[in-house]
């Protein structure tokens, strides 16, 4: 279910942040789903435990997930952290927007990336 692109510019810690941000938004990890362990999720996607803890832990701090010592990592209520997620990518939207904007881009190009990025992550 996770995919990295190892040679991205996005750290690794960052991409698995948003797959699991994303799969539990779709449904796909549902509310009080478990995740697999820093160490198992490290082993079976081969990367670095500590960095699945970067991960897991950027997560709790977010409301994505949950943790129970002793027991693991849960996926939270979605109804807990959406709305935090979507004010955030709404800010990163308008900051990017505004990039653009100083890049020179027109307002058909970036409604053009807008578009092609939604097409592209229809569920």
């Amino acid at each position: 279910m996770i995919h990295l692109e190892l040679q991205s510019r996005i750290p690794i810690y960052e991409q698995l942040k948003q797959q699991i941000q994303k799969l539990s938004m779709m449904g796909i990890l549902e509310q009080n789903y478990q995740l697999p362990s820093v160490r198992t999720l490290a082993r079976e996607i081969g990367i670095n435990p500590n960095t699945v803890q970067k991960a897991y832990q950027d997560l709790e701090k977010d409301g994505i997930i949950y943790t129970i010592p002793g027991k693991g990592s849960f996926i939270a209520s979605k109804d807990s952290f959406s709305q935090e997620v979507k004010k955030k990518s709404l800010l990163n939207l308008s900051n990017c927007v505004e990039s653009c904007i100083i890049a020179g881009c027109s307002q058909q190009e970036i409604f053009d990336t807008i578009n092609n990025a939604m097409a592209k992550n229809k569920i």
